[in-house]
């Protein structure tokens, strides 16, 4: 077969041959190992370096304007060569920027600078292939280009606003990723992502709030996530004067000690604010491990107020800005109810129950008072009586691998003595008194007639056992497989059917 001499001396030219390299090193770094960084950095540089030797072993210099003695085809492949030896070493910087420049060990805060370095590598590698492979005057043209500049910087200046407050948000490092903040205008949520053009927020109301970062710049910004996590909240209340306010402060004191949600360290504050004929002014200061729990941390110390409030027989005063209907005194009721009554009241599962039902439950029962750091039933104890909490604060342990783990904390309403309703039980912590507290008791006997005549309340107290029973097993970390957890279900609508039993079940 015979060739064209000039197609053989073509394909003998170093020229032609560095641009079948330059092809295959092109296809090997772009394609086979694009997935894997390291191995995508250690191949360009392979490429590059072998690249490099076959244009200076044929006296060519990358960085050296090509004079063009040679044919159409070898200069526009040189030309080619040339472009993809200065791409090359674009990639390759970029590579191991993207690899190794990492400022303080926190790879997602150098992204920005990271972005920035990789837009100069670029921008000097386009200039230089510019100047050394079609050779025009970079100086020249930068020159000529300084209105077309301007304009553009003009036409750019809210984008180069918000990439240069990007660069000082970043190097000035008010917030980081993860970080929960509040500006000035109210906007509030956690970062999530910081980029050169704008910084995104995840609010409360699980939305992406996108605030360009020249905007965010110019607003008052508040880190609530420094110096950590934990966040402090008041609460103002009013009470109405019926006694002093020493009374209050106790009761307010009771309302913390009680509260689940809140930090115990630094130790929740009662500050009385002011005093006058219509109300003593309260404040509650407390502290939430995440500013995302304050909410529900609000919504039990309210309920907790009015728990504790209506135990140790205060009342709610109006609003200061509400008119006076006559003073603090016709708020007060003229026949109270007893404590007993009032508890069982306050009880959801006795909501349906008539006055004299309550009253007659009331009479049945009985009260106990238990001292500071009395223990008021033992792990494993199996008592006679559903237990309800008439004022103070129970506190409920579990003993775990590491000593007493804190399960809950119990306030007025709350009642324990499941086992007295469930044959074969026994109680899943201990009860401690972590003030002076009064416990009422219900013999079993006592709700069976009710359960027999009313089965709605039979479910209901069914359903909240059973609620009770899966959170305990979920915050004492059990161990337990599904099949003890059918068990349970199956106890508790044993129970049930017990409870509609006559007599009140076995």
């Amino acid at each position: 077969m015979n060739i064209d001499p000039t197609i053989a001396d073509m394909m003998s030219s170093p020229i032609i041959n560095a641009g079948w390299v330059a092809l295959a090193g092109v296809a090997a770094t772009r394609a086979l190992v694009r997935r894997h960084s390291i191995l995508k950095l250690i191949a360009q540089i392979a490429f590059f370096i072998a690249l490099t030797g076959i244009l200076l072993a044929n006296g060519i210099l990358p960085y050296d304007i090509d004079p063009g003695r040679g044919s159409a085809v070898e200069t526009v492949v040189l030309a080619l060569v040339k472009i993809v030896w200065w791409m090359n070493v674009a990639w390759a910087l970029v590579a191991f920027v993207r690899l190794f420049l990492v400022l303080e060990h926190t790879p997602r805060e150098a992204r920005l600078i990271q972005d920035i370095v990789v837009g100069l590598i670029y921008l000097g590698t386009a200039l230089s292939i510019v100047a050394f492979v079609f050779g025009v005057p970079v100086g020249t043209l930068l020159a000529t280009s300084g209105i077309f500049a301007i304009i553009l910087g003009l036409a750019l200046q809210n984008t180069l606003s918000d990439a240069f407050s990007g660069v000082a948000l970043n190097l000035g490092r008010p917030f980081v990723l993860g970080d929960w903040i509040k500006l000035s205008d109210g906007t509030e949520g956690r970062v999530v992502e910081s980029n050169w053009r704008a910084t995104h927020l995840l609010t409360s109301g699980n939305n992406i709030a996108v605030l360009p970062n020249g905007f965010l710049a110019k607003l008052g910004l508040t880190n609530v996530s420094h110096p950590n996590e934990t966040h402090g909240i008041p609460l103002s209340l009013r009470i109405a004067p019926t006694k002093p306010p020493a009374a209050a402060i106790e009761c307010m004191e009771m309302v913390l000690l009680s509260c689940n949600s809140i930090v115990r360290d630094p130790p929740p504050l009662v500050a009385l604010r002011g005093l006058d004929a219509a109300a003593i002014e309260v404040d509650l200061l407390f502290r939430v491990s995440s500013l995302a729990y304050s909410i529900s941390a609000k919504n039990e110390l309210i309920d907790l107020v009015y728990r504790h409030t209506r135990s140790a027989g205060l009342i709610l005063a109006s609003p200061a800005s509400s008119p006076s209907l006559g003073g603090a005194s016709s708020a007060i009721p003229d026949a109270p109810n007893s404590p007993a009554r009032e508890l069982l009241e306050s009880v959801p599962f006795f909501a349906a129950l008539s006055g004299e039902e309550r009253q007659a439950l009331a009479d049945a029962g009985s009260s106990r008072i238990y001292r500071k750091d009395e223990i008021v039933a033992r792990q494993g104890q199996t008592l006679g009586s559903l237990m309800f909490v008439q004022r103070g604060v129970l506190l409920l342990t579990r003993q775990g691998q590491h000593g007493e783990d804190e399960i809950m904390r119990l306030a007025p309403g709350d009642f324990f003595g499941e086992d007295a309703l469930l044959p074969g039980t026994a109680e899943p912590g201990t009860m401690t008194a972590i003030a002076s507290t009064v416990i009422f008791e219900l013999d079993k006997k006592h709700l069976a007639p009710l359960f027999e005549e009313r089965p709605d309340m039979a479910g209901d107290l069914a359903a909240m056992l059973a609620g009770r029973f899966e959170m305990g097993l979920r915050d004492a970390h059990s161990t337990r497989d599904r099949t003890h957890r059918r068990s349970v279900t199956e106890m508790l609508k044993s129970m049930e059917t017990a409870f509609l039993a006559p007599n009140g079940g076995p």
